[in-house]
């Protein structure tokens, strides 16, 4: 089943019981959902596994948990800098993203991501990275997974 932002214009009470209905659902009748979100918060309470797209490509693709504790692309690092934190004694580090989103139209050579990444490298800027396995089942094109160590989030 396909759901498309599903619950993103639901007050967040009706959001919790309709995804709950979801959960409940897929365990009853073993149904795989694609789930499109931008609310992060939604996605981790839902999703098994998580991709992560920029300008249409998937950068990211790993189990939830493995993806918000330890993600290794930049942009995804950027997306869960970003989720509120409910708890005031958790500091966050916000990971601020210069620029503007590529034009898919005409995206920039190279990574489509560089132009905004605080990491890039020259490779970024002139060869697209290929898509590889870095850990078991988490899946990332990015030429500075290997060394870079991006913040997660706790609790993942």
């Amino acid at each position: 089943m396909v759901a498309d932002e599903p619950v993103s214009a639901l007050d967040v009470s009706v959001q919790a019981q309709i995804l709950n209905l979801l959960i409940d659902l897929q365990a009853e009748f073993r149904l795989t959902y694609l789930f499109v979100a931008h609310d992060l918060s939604v996605v981790r309470h839902i999703s098994n596994r998580v991709a992560v797209m920029y300008v249409g490509r998937i950068v990211e693709l790993a189990p939830t948990p493995n993806l918000f504790a330890t993600p290794r692309h930049p942009y995804t690092a950027a997306l869960l800098s970003a989720v509120p934190e409910p708890d005031p004694r958790v500091r966050v580090q916000d990971v601020a993203l210069e620029g503007e989103v590529a034009n898919p139209a005409n995206p920039p050579r190279g990574c489509y991501f560089h132009p905004r990444c605080p990491h890039a490298a020259e490779v970024c800027r002139t060869e697209a990275p290929t898509w590889r396995e870095i850990a078991p089942a988490h899946f990332v094109a990015c030429h500075r997974a290997d060394e870079l160590r991006l913040a997660g989030v706790d609790g993942a």
